[in-house]
């Protein structure tokens, strides 16, 4: 038996000062010391980007770079290597699913290695954004629709790494939690809504976990109050951020987000990045001179980039933080996080008991889906890394089952966009060499460099200044007869020619603006549509311009794509289905894509692309013995979800997650996961069903009712609550009491006895529920969790603590922390609507207090 508690104690964790986490750091008087010996003109450079992933450097204090890097799902590195690797993590909302605080306390330390692995100081995560819609494109990126869920795994993953010596930069502060017109809209959020729920997780992190750094957001916020851009927003960064939370770190900003000068340092914010360039590279140092903006604001900065330096140990003559630093080797990076893509699976159901399959029971495998043949397994944007490893489904499948035949289908279309063209295979230059010519020209179109390539991935980086476009032929050969799509998509400036046709043209000079709006990940390409009656050939001329953006790296965007001739999906249908009646057992792998789940955009629909819910339906009326996996981020409709007899949510799993899915179908490890958020039955049914501002203001008019606290004031059924999650044994809940813990918290302590047939692991989730007549309190909401593991039959007692916090309010009249008396029934059970049982709490009337 084991027991894994929110509170459990972690004997190795390093004293802290101060009361709010914080590691011990230089004595201010070294760091004021050194920054005494910088000019004004050293101080300015500190506080600006030096590159894209990189501080400024002062060797005469003994102080190095600090390298900066993403991300939410794995550790890309700073290197300009377009081989260079990286562990790719299940994203944050798979981590959230396992309510697991010990394996966020691994997933910390893995962070730290990868960090040290590839040289960065700070990693730009965790992203603590709430996911108040299901159709934000981020949403996997997040951990939860709950700020109490997603502050216990994110305080475990901050504090895991900075003991380790390696930086965690908290973003996106604040209320930046959809991605249209994400760079511009204002969210116009009331304050009691920001502080208890959309403040709340960054307030943790500060206050336990002590972040040493902290990333503004791009959009602005209008609190009633004050309304301004976030990294302007003096009451949010400077009164709320460290003068109530003693927040002692850096403020960075999002990449390109700076608008100001002297608004900004005022505000709070404390590194512009990237740099040299931008709206300080440009404009700070006259600023000083000028005495627009006081040196000793700048010195402020700088003393908080000092410390930040110390902590993760690029000042040469100081000790770094880290109590942990010397275990980084011991990190088995692979084997945490196969461990974590498998356990975060949720078993939304299960009616027959079929999970998990004995592997020697199993003759044959219809492996069905487009993602079973390419699983989605890391988002779009700036959560992508380069994985150190590629597997695959079916190989996995076929490792786990040895005895059983394994019948790989697509079954099922789920991509608009075409494949990559075939340069090698296909492709001729005007030369007739294999491939495509590639030419740099300038602005006079003077031929600058030229090269032949056959394989092209869309993109070309490192771009010389004086390049202004890039020149790409190539004759594509058409040698099946039938319907053909070739086309090519970018970004900017460009005329596109195919087949002699000019298919598009423009002359807008673009910039920065197509990597913040991630236009540049997925351009949508114009097509040249051919329906050769025998084996023929195209030409494709297309000129593209050359981005030379701010803050960021020059590089030019062309994906030369071709479809084929190929099976319609009603045959792709049929094939799949022949398969599925003859196999003992159909899994069939449904789910989204980069084309759906990304940064840079919202999603429009919740249903699965293409024709995957065809699919389903149609496996499972010719196998009883199917499983159904979903492999998506965010919430998608499942119509058929009550059909199925075994429905697996598998999330974005990183590397390791076709290894871990066949773990979970052979036993191996259990589908321990709990839904972070609510699945909808009905896409009309979503209380926040679109992230579209309107006059460019996002209203979050639902208030503190975020998630599943709105469909339960609605009164509306989802498809499952936020909390569901079956594993793969039974539990019962035998008794509920209440023991005070001091400081007016309380410790819920629970008996359950796993009564399955299977070991099996449980979150018992302790929900409170505001006394009667309260004034637009949410129904209910998490107070605490914790997990527990036992053998069939055997019985364990659980002990979650519920803080005082749980009970207070924001009282915008006195401006400070409420809490109000009555009486408070604490909830318990498996998930926000399978409640076992109720204790009620007869709480005091606490006196108001500031702030924090």
């Amino acid at each position: 038996m084991s027991l894994d508690t929110a509170e459990q104690p972690m004997a190795d964790r390093p004293a802290t000062v101060g009361g709010t986490g914080h590691p011990e750091a230089a004595p201010a008087t070294q760091l004021v010391e050194l920054r005494s010996r910088l000019t004004i003109e050293e101080k300015v450079g500190l506080v600006v980007g030096a590159g894209l992933w990189s501080t400024s450097a002062v060797p005469h204090i003994g102080l190095r770079p600090l390298f900066i890097s993403d991300g939410p799902a794995g550790v890309r590195g700073v290197s300009d290597d377009p081989d260079e690797t990286a562990a790719s993590f299940p994203a944050p909302s798979a981590l959230a699913a396992t309510w697991d605080l010990g394996l966020a306390d691994e997933v910390g330390a893995v962070f730290a290695a990868e960090a040290r692995r590839h040289g960065v100081d700070v990693v730009l995560a965790p992203q603590v954004n709430l996911q108040r819609t299901p159709v934000g494109g981020r949403h996997f990126e997040c951990y939860s629709e709950d700020p109490e869920l997603t502050s216990q795994v994110a305080v475990a993953v901050v504090r895991a790494a900075q003991e380790r010596g390696v930086g965690m930069c908290v973003k996106h502060y604040v209320a930046n939690d959809s991605e249209t017109q994400r760079t511009s809209y204002l969210a116009r959020v009331d304050e009691r809504t920001l502080r208890e729920v959309y403040l709340a997780p960054f307030e943790r992190l500060v206050l336990e976990a002590g972040a040493w750094s902290l990333m503004g957001a791009y959009s602005g916020i209008d609190t009633g109050e004050v309304a301004a851009p976030a990294l302007e927003h003096r009451p949010l960064l400077t009164d709320v951020l460290r003068g109530e939370w003693g927040f002692d770190g850096v403020v960075v900003s999002d990449w390109v987000a700076t608008k100001s000068v002297a608004a900004a340092v005022d505000g709070g914010l404390d590194l512009q990045m990237p740099g040299p360039d931008g709206v300080w590279g440009d404009g700070l140092l006259a600023a000083v001179r000028s005495g627009e903006v006081a040196e000793s604001a700048i010195d402020e900065k700088v003393d908080r980039l000092l410390l930040l330096a110390q902590r993760v140990g690029a000042l040469a003559d100081l000790e770094p933080s880290g109590a942990l630093r010397d275990r980084l080797g011991e990190v088995d990076v692979r084997g945490v996080l196969r461990r974590l893509a498998a356990q975060a699976m949720v078993v939304l159901r299960d009616e027959t008991g079929l999970l998990p399959l004995a592997a020697d029971d199993v003759r044959s495998v219809a492996l069905l889906g487009p993602n079973a043949l390419v699983p989605f397994v890391q988002g779009g944007g700036s959560a992508y890394v380069r994985p150190d490893r590629h597997s695959s489904p079916q190989d996995a499948v076929r490792e786990a089952f040895p005895a059983a035949d394994v019948t790989v289908l697509p079954g099922a279309v789920s991509r608009l966009l075409p494949p990559a063209l075939d340069l090698a295979g296909r492709c001729t230059t005007p030369d007739g060499a294999p491939g495509a010519l590639l030419e740099l020209v300038d602005d006079e179109g003077t031929v600058l460099a030229s090269r032949v390539v056959t394989d092209w991935p869309g993109w070309l980086r490192d771009v010389p200044s004086a390049a202004a476009a890039l020149r790409i032929r190539t004759t594509v050969a058409l040698d099946e007869v039938g319907h053909h799509e070739v086309g090519v998509g970018t970004v900017g400036r460009h005329r596109i020619v195919i087949d002699g046709q000019e298919l598009s043209t423009s002359d807008r000079v673009v910039g920065a603006e197509v990597i913040l709006d991630s236009s540049v990940n997925q351009p949508v390409p114009v097509m040249l549509v051919a329906e050769p009656t025998e084996p023929t050939t195209l030409d494709i001329d297309a000129t593209v311009q050359a981005v030379h953006p701010v803050g960021y790296a020059s590089f030019v965007r062309a994906d030369l794509v071709h479809r084929a001739p190929a099976a319609s999906p009603a045959e792709l249908l049929a094939q799949a289905v022949e398969a599925a009646a003859a196999a003992d057992l159909a899994v069939v792998v449904v789910g989204t894509n980069e084309e759906i789940e990304s940064e840079g955009y919202d999603r429009t629909s919740l249903a699965l692309p293409g024709t995957q819910d065809e699919l389903v339906r149609a496996v499972l009326a010719a196998n009883p013995r199917t499983v159904v996996v979903v492999n998506a981020g965010a919430p998608v409709v499942l119509p058929w979800l009550d059909e199925a007899p075994c429905v697996v949510w598998a999330w974005l799993g990183g590397q390791e997650w076709p290894e871990a899915l066949a773990d979970v179908l052979t036993g191996r490890t259990e589908p321990a996961g709990r839904l972070p958020w609510t699945l909808p039955a009905d896409e009309a049914d979503v209380p926040v069903p679109h992230a579209v501002p309107v006059d460019g203001v996002v209203d979050y008019a639902e208030g503190v009712h975020v998630g599943y606290r709105s469909w339960l004031r609605l009164g509306r059924t989802p498809a499952a609550p936020f909390g569901h999650g079956l594993g793969w044994t039974t539990w019962e809940h035998v008794d509920a009491r209440v023991q005070d813990a001091g400081d007016g918290s309380l410790d819920v302590v629970t008996t359950i006895r796993n009564s399955g047939p299977r070991a099996g692991r449980e979150v018992v989730q302790v929900y409170v529920e505001p006394p009667a007549g309260s004034n637009d309190r949410p129904v209910r909401w998490l107070g605490g969790f914790a997990g527990a593991s036992a053998a069939p039959g055997e019985q364990v007692e659980v002990r979650v603590r519920v803080s005082a916090s749980a009970f207070r309010a924001w009282d915008v009249v006195r401006g400070g922390w409420v809490t109000p008396a009555g009486t408070y029934r604490m909830r318990v059970g498996r998930s926000s609507s399978d409640l076992r049982h109720t204790v009620d709490v007869a709480v005091p009337a606490a006196p108001p207090e500031p702030g924090q």
